[in-house]
């Protein structure tokens, strides 16, 4: 036994801290908070968002356009007499009603 030289620890130990350093860094880089995988899913947010407010642009667009037609400035005939038969149940005298 005395001719058996032990191998050193020194480069084994350091080579196995790195390889786990360098495991944990991978791994933050792709599943950490500021990773590959969460910058996906906050784009994914992103754009669902958008969505969102596209859908949302558009319909304030919608109702700002009928609350101008029902405005004093603007009178749409045909919107009035829509809104009128709808919300009180008007309707012309030359129609007859089926029930």
């Amino acid at each position: 036994m005395a001719g058996k030289i032990a191998p050193p620890i020194g480069p084994v130990a350091v080579t196995m801290v790195s390889l786990t350093l360098a495991a944990y860094f991978c791994f933050s880089a792709i599943q950490g908070d500021y990773g590959v995988l969460r910058r996906a899913h906050y784009i994914a947010e992103a754009d669902d968002l958008q969505e969102n407010l596209d859908q949302l642009k558009a319909s304030i667009k919608h109702l700002e356009n009928k609350t101008l037609r029902l405005s004093d400035h603007y009178l749409d005939l045909d919107l009035l007499d829509q809104q009128a038969r709808i919300l009180l149940g008007y309707i012309r005298p030359d129609e007859i009603v089926i029930q």
